[in-house]
């Protein structure tokens, strides 16, 4: 039976999408595995990575090709399509909409360096900058709120 397209990845596929993005090519279960179990915590059986994944691939999360006697695995949307739907769900179900309780709580949580910070800033002037109509890296504008007078 195949099982339900699911739009969000569990914290365990994120896990497993984190290292075919950071690999930037595609890879067996052996190369994840390894991967997996070199970040620390709790090892990973070869079968419990390929279970993970052979799901992955069936819900379309990944896509997998035979190469020799193995498959290789590779994410069948870019990282930037995945997080901006993860946290365009966050967004909606956890804090209504509102970006700035989102950061608000984001900054409270993260602890920001002053890099950081300044990071931020020059990406703030930067989409204010912009044109309405210009998508950004994360995708369409934002909605501008009532309040944008300084």
């Amino acid at each position: 039976m195949t099982r339900p397209r699911a739009e969000h990845p569990t914290p365990g596929e994120l896990e497993i999408l984190k290292v075919l993005w950071d690999r930037g090519a595609p890879a067996t279960v052996r190369e994840v595995m390894e991967v997996v179990n070199g970040r620390g915590g709790p090892p990973r059986a070869y079968t419990s990575v390929m279970s993970l994944m052979n799901v992955m691939a069936e819900k379309g999360q990944l896509a997998r090709r035979p190469r020799g006697r193995a498959f290789v695995y590779e994410p069948a949307k870019p990282r930037e399509r995945t997080l901006g739907s993860l946290l365009g769900e966050t967004l909606r179900r956890a804090y209504d909409g509102s970006a700035s309780l989102l950061i608000a709580h984001l900054l409270d949580q993260s602890r920001p360096t002053v890099e950081e910070l300044d990071q931020i800033r020059e990406l703030l002037d930067r989409y204010e900058a912009r044109r309405p109509d210009e998508p950004g890296e994360g995708g369409p504008p934002c909605p501008r709120s009532q309040s944008s007078e300084r």
